[in-house]
């Protein structure tokens, strides 16, 4: 199984932010996807579970096209898949406890000692252990996006889609997070999409990198080739030289 998007477009009025984005994420493997703020990362991620429709093109998640799918199905299919918020998006009035509850009470069948024991193993998987009780507002940010992360692997998803997960971390608290991101891949042998800006991250997690451009993809391949490309516009990036992408668009 694997998540495949083929010629792949979306405009908001007059602006085209994905211009026929073919990608493949395998299964198994994680995959970051990479760019410049604004040029529709995460539009990308959204269409991968529907919460945008493309104007053009498919999205296929476990052989289903995600845009054919009936309103059922498609909640269906979302509940296979956890996405990480990029401020964690969590409720500042329910304790970590009830905010990780909130999705696993969608789940017909599961009774509440179902529940406390998935909410206690996914606070484990991240190293919270211990802050059922506490409230987001008594955390510090790499703690929040943990929780969020948390609440995404709670309901044993097949996919997980992060949305720059590092954004306003320290370095120290990007490399756990990163490991987290690692650790998720290798006990829970989930598929991945990583939106990131932060190469550094990037090299760490992912098996393959693909570069939006423009609305395309520019570049995709392992960080050891996408740090030997001879493009200017991906050297630019990756190495954050601007003057290469702008002798190369003059």
């Amino acid at each position: 199984m694997s998540i495949l998007l083929e010629g792949i477009s979306k405009a908001f009025g007059s602006k085209v932010v994905l211009d026929r984005i073919d990608l493949e994420v395998r299964e198994g493997e994680t995959v970051a996807v990479i760019g410049g703020s604004g040029v529709g990362k995460s539009v990308l991620l959204k269409t991968i579970v529907g919460l945008l429709e493309p104007d053009a093109g498919r999205v296929v998640v476990d052989d289903q096209v995600v845009t054919e799918l009936s309103r059922e199905h498609l909640y269906e299919l979302r509940r296979r898949v956890g996405y990480v918020f990029q401020f964690a998006a969590l409720f500042d009035s329910m304790t970590v406890k009830d905010n990780l509850a909130m999705g696993l009470r969608r789940i017909a069948g599961m009774d509440a000692e179902e529940r406390a024991h998935r909410t206690e193993e996914a606070l484990r998987l991240v190293e919270m252990e211990g802050y059922e009780g506490q409230l987001p507002g008594q955390l510090s940010g790499g703690q929040r996006k943990r929780v969020g992360l948390a609440r995404a692997v709670a309901t044993r998803p097949k996919y997980l889609l992060y949305d720059e997960p590092t954004t306003g971390l320290d370095p120290v608290t990007t490399s756990v997070i990163d490991r987290l991101i690692l650790k998720m891949d290798e006990e829970l042998g989930v598929t991945s999409v990583v939106v990131t800006h932060d190469m550094t991250s990037a090299y760490r997690v992912a098996d393959r990198i693909a570069m939006l451009y423009d609305g395309r993809i520019r570049f995709t391949g392992t960080p050891a080739e996408i740090q030997a490309a001879d493009d200017p516009i991906v050297r630019g990036f990756v190495e954050g030289r601007p003057e290469l992408m702008q002798e190369s668009t003059a």
